[in-house]
C-alpha cells in the first residue's frame, strides 16, 4: 500500500517545478504562464528509509525494493474553479482520485514570475484554494441532497444516514469551515468516506522558499506556519529551485550541495515524512538474502491486513507473523541471533504490526 499525492496551488507557485524534481522527470512542463499542466501528470518515487539499507546489509540482499509514493500534479486552479472557470472542473475531478493534497504556497519574490493575483500571499492564496473546494463541495452535497429526497422518505436507512451526514458537512461547510474538521462516529465513518468531499482530505501545506531561505525560511513561510498550526494542519519548508538542481546530481554530489545551502537532507524525505505522518502510515520489512523490501500499511494494521499488502491469499490463508523488531533485529545481527536471544514472536491474527517490524508470515494456500 502506498498513497497518493495532489501536488495543487494556483498558478506560477512552483508546484511543476517540484514534481519535476521530486520525480526526476521533465513530464510536467513548468512555464511562466498559467494551465501549463492540462492532464495531471503522475509519477512514482521510492520512498527513503535508511533502515531497508541496514537490514538488507545484515542480511546480504541482492536486491533492495523500497516502498513507492505516488505525486500527482494537477492542472493550476483559479478563482471561480468551483464554477468551472479556467480549468476547474478538471481540476476538482481530480483532485477526487487523490488520498491527501500538498498544497504549493508561492513563498518567494520574483519579478520574472508573474503570480496570477499580482502580489505574494500565501495565506490568501491557501484561502482561495480552499474556499473553491468548499464551495464545489457545498454544490455536490446541495444536488445529492435532492436527489435523495424520495429515499428518505420511503425510510430507505442508508440514505437517511446519508442525508444526516451530509446536512452534518453542510453545516459547516456553510460557516466557512472545512468538513475534515467535522466530528464523524466510528459507524458512520464508511458512509462519510463515501461522499469523496474535497475538504475531508489532508492537506499538507508546502512552502515554496528561494534558495536562499531554504533553511531558515522566511516571513511568508512564517505566516503559513501560522495558519497551519492554527488548522491543525502540517506545513514543509522547501525551494523547488534547489530540488530541481539536486535531481539531476548523483547521491554523492547531492551530499556536498545539500551541505553547503547548510541543509541536512533533500526536501523530498521531509516532504514524505510529513505526508505519512499526515495519513498515518507505517513501514514493516520483509528481509532475505534475495530481498529486502519495505511495505506501506496504515497505523493499526492488523497482521493479516498487513499480510494482505503482498498478496491477498497471504491474508485469507493467514496462519501466523514471525515477527522481530527492527531494532532487535540490527542490534543482534540478524534473523538467527534474534530468534536465538528469544526476540522473534509468533503473533497472530489480532496483532497489530509496529513500524519497522520485521515479519515472515506464514498462510495455507
Amino acid at each position: 500500500m502506498g498513497f497518493k499525492m495532489g501536488i495543487v496551488g494556483l498558478p506560477n507557485v512552483g508546484k511543476s517545478t517540484l514534481f519535476n524534481a521530486l520525480t526526476k522527470t521533465a513530464a510536467a512542463q513548468a512555464a511562466n504562464f498559467p494551465f501549463c499542466t492540462i492532464e495531471p501528470n503522475v509519477g512514482e518515487v521510492a520512498v527513503p528509509d535508511d533502515r531497508l539499507d541496514k537490514l538488507a546489509a545484515i542480511a546480504s540482499s541482492k536486491s533492495i525494493i523500497p516502498t513507492r509514493m505516488t505525486f500527482v500534479d494537477i492542472a493550476g486552479l483559479v478563482k471561480g474553479a468551483s464554477k468551472g472557470e479556467g480549468l476547474g472542473n478538471q481540476f476538482l475531478a481530480n483532485i477526487r482520485e487523490v488520498d491527501a493534497i500538498a498544497h504549493v504556497l508561492r513563498c518567494f519574490e520574483d519579478g520574472d514570475v508573474t503570480h496570477v493575483e499580482g502580489r505574494v500571499d500565501p495565506v490568501a492564496d491557501a484561502e482561495t484554494i480552499e474556499t473553491e473546494l468548499m464551495l464545489a463541495d457545498i454544490e455536490s452535497i446541495e444536488k445529492r441532497l435532492q436527489n435523495i429526497v424520495r429515499k428518505v422518505r420511503g425510510g430507505d436507512k442508508e440514505a437517511v444516514q446519508q442525508e444526516r451526514l451530509m446536512r452534518l458537512a453542510l453545516a459547516a461547510l456553510e460557516e466557512g469551515k472545512p468538513a475534515r474538521l467535522v466530528e464523524v462516529d466510528a459507524d458512520d465513518l464508511r458512509a462519510w468516506n463515501m461522499l469523496q468531499l474535497l475538504t475531508t482530505k489532508p492537506v499538507l501545506y508546502v512552502c515554496n522558499v528561494g534558495e536562499a531561505e531554504a533553511a531558515e525560511g522566511n516571513a511568508h513561510s512564517a505566516a503559513v506556519a501560522e495558519m497551519a498550526a492554527a488548522q491543525g494542519n502540517a506545513h514543509v519548508i522547501i525551494s523547488a529551485q534547489i530540488e530541481e538542481e539536486i535531481s539531476q546530481l548523483e547521491a554523492d554530489e547531492a551530499v556536498m550541495f545539500l551541505d553547503e545551502m547548510g541543509l541536512s537532507e533533500a526536501g523530498l524525505d521531509r516532504l514524505i515524512r510529513a505526508g505519512y505522518a499526515l495519513l498515518h502510515l507505517e513501514t514493516y520489512f520483509t528481509v532475505g538474502p534475495k530481498e529486502a523490501r519495505a511495505w506501506t500499511i496504515a497505523s493499526g494494521t492488523s497482521a493479516p491486513k498487513a499480510a494482505g499488502v503482498i498478496h491477498g491469499d497471504f491474508e485469507k490463508g493467514f496462519i501466523r507473523a514471525e515477527t522481530i523488531a527492527y531494532d532487535d533485529f540490527v542490534t543482534l545481527g540478524g534473523e538467527g541471533p534474534a530468534k536465538e536471544a528469544g526476540k522473534m514472536r509468533a503473533e497472530g491474527k489480532g496483532y497489530i504490526v509496529k513500524d519497522g517490524d520485521v515479519l515472515h508470515f506464514l498462510f495455507n494456500t
